[in-house]
């Protein structure tokens, strides 16, 4: 009695297409597509455009002909504004960058002890990071003036103030000091990175002896150093890019752009210069921008590279 009873087929398993994954990743896209869109249409297609344009000889006006390394080679080779320009550049970011970094923290130190009054002083500092643009550049070249009111305090002191930003030698000096105009991101950034760090670690080096100097850079330095990493990093590129305040103090204080004696003449003045004055040589201007694009490009790389060496992570 041996019957042998057909098997049934068993049922094919059919994996749904809308999996809980590509559901989640499905939703994430269409969240991110007007940034997608606008980078493909705003930003990436003139990027191109703009390395296309930088081959060629453009002035909008008439169509783009091609000329190969011709702007590259005459920048290099030619061109004594491209690189006295770029020296302003490459002095103001040497100089500012560490002057902010320091005095920044300092300062976010000194509002991250608990006295009476903290709050108000943490208002104080950042407030002036809320009047931007062309008015607080007005505002310094006021302040900054040979007549001004820094040089007039430093007269009741008994010392002669400079020209500010009417002397060459003291220029670029003069856009420094009204660069600390804006320290109030980097105090506030460093004040998060303060008060992220355990307060047991200072009891433990005061137990063993640390004192103030040596709990400060064994214990702040090392577990500050992702916060100074990012705020050096940010800053080199913003420096690298300054603009508005050399161009408008440059338009008071002499008759061109870069003035006085082109000592103010930084790398996008001169770019700006090239773009819309005069014959508007747009495909020369292109050129510029991507130099610089990779100037930037090669600093920060070396930056990222010795960040490794020094840069403190917990994980």
């Amino acid at each position: 009695m041996a019957e042998v009873s057909a098997a049934r087929p068993m049922r094919e398993y059919k994996r749904p297409f809308l999996t809980p994954w590509r559901r989640e990743a499905l939703t994430g896209y269409a969240f991110a597509m007007p940034w997608i869109f606008g980078f493909l249409t705003l930003t990436l297609g003139p990027m191109l455009f703009s390395l296309y344009a930088s081959f060629t000889s453009y002035n909008i006006t008439t169509p783009p002909r091609w000329i190969g390394l011709g702007n590259y080679s005459f920048i290099f080779l030619q061109d004594p504004r491209f690189r006295i320009s770029l020296y302003n550049t490459v002095y103001y970011v040497i100089v500012k960058t560490p002057v902010v970094i320091i005095v920044s923290l300092a300062l976010a130190m000194l509002l991250n002890m608990n006295l009476p009054g903290q709050r108000i002083f943490r208002t104080i500092y950042y407030l002036p990071t809320v009047i931007t643009g062309v008015a607080a550049i007005f505002l310094w070249v006021w302040i900054l003036n040979p007549e001004g009111l820094l040089n007039r305090g430093l007269g009741l002191l008994g010392i002669r103030g400079p020209n500010w930003f009417y002397d060459p030698a003291w220029a670029k000096g003069g856009l420094v000091v009204m660069g600390l105009w804006y320290i109030g991101g980097p105090i506030l950034i460093f004040l998060a990175g303060l008060n992220g760090i355990p307060s047991h670690l200072y009891e433990a080096a005061e137990i063993d002896g640390a004192g103030t100097w040596a709990r400060f850079w064994n214990v702040t330095i090392p577990l500050l150093s992702p916060t100074i990493f990012y705020l050096v990093v940010t800053n080199i590129i913003g420096a690298f890019q300054v603009f508005n305040s050399a161009y408008v103090v440059s338009q008071t204080a002499g008759t061109n752009p870069g003035d006085p004696a082109q000592s103010l003449l930084f790398y996008e003045v001169y770019l700006f210069i090239r773009a819309f004055k005069g014959s508007m040589e747009m495909g020369f201007a292109c050129a510029l921008a991507w130099i610089l694009f990779v100037i930037i490009m090669i600093v920060t790389g070396i930056q990222l590279w010795l960040g490794s060496r020094w840069v403190y992570y917990e994980s």
